[in-house]
Parts: structure tokens; C-alpha cells; sequence
């Protein structure tokens, strides 16, 4: 599967990248959380992926920014705890999205995503919603903290 090498990164794509997936969520945890003391807690759950846990050939700069949404995850679950705001993330695996499939455009690069995933397929975005909506329910009440991996096996081996 082709990416940007780290020799051809650029500055531009560096913010590009970071802003959106890191400074977005940043921003979001900025708005959200005051809102939530007010109204006496609450459930965050921020977007981060597989490419959080692992290192990927080709995808530097993506990959620094899903490690940096679960940092920020962390530490403000750490940060929020006792004030009755449960903070985690969900790390998918590859998804039928329009992202996977300007990703994965060619045969060869989606049989290669699909032998990563031992389950032997991609996930569907409603399973992601499950894992969502499981972390924003009381269910998951004794949860902060926590990156939760949706990713069909993924990153087990």
C-alpha cells in the first residue's frame, strides 16, 4: 500500500494532518468538557484508529497524529476523572468508508488490507457506531481512559 515516505513529507501536509486530527479534537475536548462540569459530566469518545498502536510504512505523519489523539484522550481522562467526565476513543480497523476506498483503490492494495484483518474482511461504519454508542452508555460507566480497537484482529498478533 503506497503513502507519503518520510523524506517527501511536507511541512503543509504536517499541518494539514495535525490540524485536523489532532487540533480538531483538541478543540472539541475544549468546548465539550466545560459544557459537561456544567451540567454535572458527561461521555467524550474521540476518533482514533489502528494507526495509534502500530507503525505504518508510508504514513508518518497520519500515524503521529492518531498516536496524539490518544495522548490527548489519556490525559484529559486523567484530568476529568472526578468530575464525572468518562474520556476514551475508539481505533477502528479499515471501514467501507469513502476514505478506505480512495485508500485501498487498487485489488492489490485491498488484499493486502484484508490480510492484516485476520477476521478477513473490513469493518462496516454501523460497528463502529456499537462501539461508540457502547462507550457513551452506562454500560461503560467504570471506563476513562480506555482506547477501545474495533479492527477485526488487527493488531492482536
Amino acid at each position: 500500500v503506497g503513502g507519503t515516505m518520510m523524506p517527501d513529507q511536507t511541512v503543509e501536509n504536517f499541518h494539514h494532518v495535525m490540524n485536523i486530527n489532532v487540533l480538531g479534537v483538541m478543540l472539541s475536548m475544549k468546548y465539550e468538557i466545560p459544557a459537561m462540569l456544567k451540567s454535572g459530566g458527561g461521555s467524550i469518545i474521540n476518533n482514533a484508529s489502528i494507526a495509534a498502536s502500530v507503525g505504518m510504512a508510508g504514513a508518518s505523519v497520519y500515524v503521529a497524529s492518531k498516536h496524539a489523539v490518544l495522548g490527548l484522550t489519556r490525559s484529559a481522562a486523567m484530568e476529568f476523572a472526578q468530575q464525572g467526565i468518562r474520556i476514551n476513543a475508539v481505533s477502528p480497523g479499515a471501514v467501507e468508508t469513502d476514505m478506505y476506498n480512495r485508500f485501498a483503490a487498487t485489488d492489490e492494495a485491498q488484499k493486502y488490507i484484508l490480510a492484516l484483518h485476520p477476521m478477513g474482511r473490513i469493518g462496516k461504519p454501523e460497528e463502529i457506531a456499537t462501539a461508540v454508542a457502547f462507550l457513551a452508555s452506562s454500560d461503560a460507566a467504570f471506563m476513562t481512559g480506555q482506547d477501545l480497537r474495533v479492527d477485526g484482529g488487527f493488531t492482536t498478533p
